[in-house]
Order: structure tokens, then sequence, then C-alpha cells
């Protein structure tokens, strides 16, 4: 689909120069003299590679095509994480670096959304909220002030993560999964 340079935005997926670039920084620049512009950083999806690029504001250029589909998610193993969709109950093998860091916030049977490029997975996206429980954490100490002090802790995934200081081990919580944040107990 052709999109006008003006209107990239942060996160858009492109397909420029026969590869697929995600965008990471835009600028919109009027100067004195000559015509708008578009200033594009843009990250090599392939090559993982970084190119800036102008483009006048009349040109158009090709926000790639994706399908997003819906999947559960069912185990890894020691290169893949495993995922089966729902409706047709096929099962779909994913790298671990397409997953990253966010598969140790995997559960059997959590709901995901994996974007296709081609019928080529390339990334996958979690619920904004997801349960997970204290595996260790430092006492509080008393007289703190509540207001700035956190302590570390230790989920049962591995993850460590900053919890305020009344969080008790064994205590269920639910993280922010695009920060790894505390957002509350249970």
């Amino acid at each position: 689909m052709k999109i006008n340079a003006g209107e990239i935005r942060v996160g858009m997926l492109l397909e420029y120069k026969n590869d697929l670039w995600e965008v990471l920084k835009t600028q919109h620049v009027k100067p004195g003299k000559g015509g708008a512009f578009a200033q594009i950083e843009m990250k090599s999806f392939n090559k993982n590679t970084k190119i800036n690029e102008r483009f006048r504001s009349g040109e158009t250029v090709e926000k790639a095509a994706l399908e997003e589909n819906n999947l559960n998610f069912l185990y890894q193993d020691e290169n893949d994480y495993f995922f089966m969709d729902p409706i047709s109950f096929e099962q779909i093998q994913i790298k671990r670096e397409i997953v990253g860091e966010k598969g140790k916030l995997l559960t059997e049977n959590l709901q995901v959304m994996i974007s296709f490029y081609n019928e080529k997975a390339i990334s996958i996206t979690l619920p904004n909220q997801i349960n997970c429980k204290i595996e260790t954490t430092d006492a509080a100490l008393k007289g703190q002030t509540v207001s700035s002090s956190y302590k570390p802790a230790t989920l049962t995934n591995g993850l460590n993560i900053q919890v305020p200081p009344f969080i008790e081990i064994g205590d269920d919580i639910i993280v922010d999964s695009r920060n790894l944040e505390y957002i509350k107990k249970i």
C-alpha cells in the first residue's frame, strides 16, 4: 500500500530498496528555502543495518502489508517456540531470536499476536498485562518511605524487576509486558 512521506510514523514497516525497514525516528522539516521533506531513520529487518533517508513531502513509499494472527503459546525447546492457531489447530514454529526476551513471559495457552510478512513470522506482541509470581525478594525495612522506595525481586520465570516494599515471596502480581514494570498485586 502506497503512503505519502508525510504519513510515515515511528514503528511502521516499509518496503524500500528491496528490503523490509522498521521506522525508528521521523522528523518533518520545512526549510526556509525549498520544499518540505521528511527525515526518516530506519533499521533493516534482514541485515540489521540503519539508514537515514530524506523523502520529499510529495513522494510515496510502500508500506509493508502484514498479516496478524492471534495464536496460543504451546511450549518451547532449545531453539524454537511453538504456537497453535486456536481455529485451525495448525502449529507454527518460531525461532528464539524473533521472540527474544519476551519469551520469558510466555505461559502455556497465553494468546499472543504474531505478525507475518510473506508468510514468515517477524514479530510477536504479548498482552499488555501478564500475571507473574514472586520467587525471591528482600525483606522490607521499617522506616523507608513508601512513595519512592522499590526493592529488587526475581520472578518465577527468571526476570528481575523492581517492586514496592509490601510485596513478599509467593505473591502474585501483574507486570507490564512492554517495559517489564510492576503494575499491581493480585
